[in-house]
């Protein structure tokens, strides 16, 4: 079943927030290599296996690029890390163990859901069995453990900031598998609160999210301050993430999701929408979703039942504004680190990307560029998104002939 809605202002802008932040984009390269030097060697199956998981090969082992996903946790372990001043190269065995985790959870999520596609390309268990793939995620979670212990070999005079960052992903990851044994328990119940799905999604999205941060930090600093600034900013963009995540799960595209619009729905799984909309909708609304919600399997009538009543409710509208709020939460942390360290470029950047990206706010993005470039004139990731932000400025100014006439 595919379902098309014509497209709105608001999800091309949603489809642009989940884009990661050109600042990012620099750690790509030795992400890839660093990931590689732990799994790209052996020739055993299973890390055949692993090769087509992370991108790197198709389903015959041959090499491939340009599937491979955004490797937002590991980027922002680096950044974290470089942001407090400390050397990136430091944390790359940690940030790679953050994305090994990452997609660890990944394979069992996809088991879990019977998902048969991710990246328009099919998942393991669908290629190669369920058995198969869950041995596989489990050798991905112990590689992790392999790559942090990679950190002693380096560098085994630091043992207490080592022993703070295996304890830090230890704990994120025992919390992330709490939130997905919370998803899972909440599909197909009518009666969780707001509260209960926000406490989910801070564990199952936002553990990794915030260890990211924190833990790139603790690779660079001591400050206990600056610890803490960073851990709370993981903690709002880990919100952030998941309510994206959810509002494409409702109303997201096909061509963009690979996904059909209103999946979450098909699914019955209690996403934002859903919790949102059986709480605020009218008693007609409520009573209706209790039906739907009770039926064996759901199609598309029902689904388009459901984006009615979220309609109705104000639940698209809702869940944006929720997002934004976090987003702003993110902003204020990004200002606190800049008090702490004013001199840091790439706190700079983040933050003109964060206003420009998330915020459409491109005058005073311009400007924290602009005070990125005072700090360090050759600075490519400040170059680069200040001519970026022009040319788009330039883009969407009214031509004379409009703004003359008012065309």
């Amino acid at each position: 079943m595919i379902l098309r809605r014509g497209t709105s202002p608001k999800l091309e802008h949603e489809k642009k927030l989940m884009t990661s932040p050109e600042i990012l984009d620099r750690y790509r390269d030795i992400i890839v290599n660093t990931l590689k030097a732990r799994i790209d060697q052996d020739h055993l199956f299973v890390y055949d296996m692993l090769r087509y998981c992370m991108g790197w090969s198709d389903k015959d082992g041959i090499p491939v690029n340009g599937v491979m996903g955004k490797s937002l946790r590991p980027s922002l372990c680096l950044f974290a890390c470089e942001a407090v001043g400390g050397n990136m190269r430091n944390a790359l065995p940690a940030a790679a163990s953050l994305e090994l985790i990452h997609n660890f959870s990944l394979i069992h999520d996809e088991i879990e859901d019977f998902d048969e596609t991710r990246h328009h390309r099919p998942t393991l268990w669908a290629l190669w069995g369920i058995n198969k793939a869950l041995v596989a995620g489990n050798a991905l979670r112990i590689v992790a453990d392999q790559s942090m212990e990679m950190m002693r070999k380096n560098d085994d005079k630091d043992t207490e900031r080592i022993l703070k960052g295996v304890e830090l992903l230890t704990e994120a990851c025992l919390e992330m598998i709490e939130g997905q044994y919370m998803d899972i328990s909440f599909e197909g119940r009518i009666d969780i609160t707001l509260n209960q799905y926000m406490s989910m999604i801070s564990r199952k999205t936002g553990a990794l999210i915030r260890c990211s941060l924190h833990l790139g930090a603790v690779m660079g600093t001591e400050n206990l301050r600056t610890l803490e600034i960073f851990r709370r900013t993981g903690t709002s963009l880990g919100y952030v993430f998941q309510i994206r995540d959810d509002i494409l799960g409702i109303w997201g595209q096909e061509e963009s999701t690979g996904k059909p619009v209103g999946i979450d729905i098909l699914r019955k799984k209690n996403s934002l929408p859903i919790v949102h909309a059986m709480d605020k909708a009218d008693s007609k609304g409520r009573e209706r979703l209790r039906e739907i919600y009770s039926l064996q399997s759901l199609g598309e009538p029902e689904v388009l039942a459901v984006l009615d009543i979220m309609e109705q409710a104000g639940t698209r509208d809702y869940a944006q504004g929720l997002a934004h709020q976090y987003e702003e939460e993110a902003l204020k942390s990004f200002e606190k680190a800049l008090d702490l360290n004013p001199y840091v470029v790439d706190t700079w950047v983040n933050k003109g990307t964060v206003l420009w990206k998330e915020m459409g706010n491109r005058e005073d993005a311009l400007a924290a560029f602009d005070k990125a470039l005072e700090i360090n004139p050759n600075f490519m990731g400040a170059v680069d998104s200040r001519i970026s932000l022009e040319a788009e400025i330039k883009a969407n100014r009214p031509s004379f002939f409009k703004r003359l006439f008012g065309g």
